[in-house]
């Protein structure tokens, strides 16, 4: 029997839910400004994937380079839940922006 698939599958739900931690506390630390640090694991773990030669240590790599690259999108998500209520915002985190309609010079 071949247990690549069940592994790779199990280590993919594992990865994702691990990121959902990760961009929470990001956001929170951070704000989406670190979604550069995202992209830059994404592009790491990409080139990585390519050069290993076992397929399961490949997948593993590939999976969390597009893991990261998705991450990309949900911190910036996360801030919206943040001005939403949804999570807590930092308050120690300078430089906030609450970009409502009435904040915005453009609406």
């Amino acid at each position: 029997m071949n247990f690549n698939g069940i592994i790779i599958g199990l280590i993919t739900f594992l990865i994702i839910g691990l990121f959902h931690p990760i961009v929470i506390k990001a956001e929170y630390y951070f704000g989406k400004r670190c979604w550069w640090a995202f992209a830059l694991a994404g592009v790491v773990f990409g080139l990585l994937s390519l050069l290993l030669d076992d397929i399961l240590w490949s997948s593993v790599a590939g999976v969390t380079a597009f893991s990261s690259f998705w991450s990309i999108h949900e911190v910036i998500e996360q801030e919206n839940r943040v001005k939403k209520g949804w999570f807590p915002a930092n308050p120690k985190r300078k430089n906030r922006q609450t970009n409502s309609s009435k904040d915005s010079p453009v609406g």
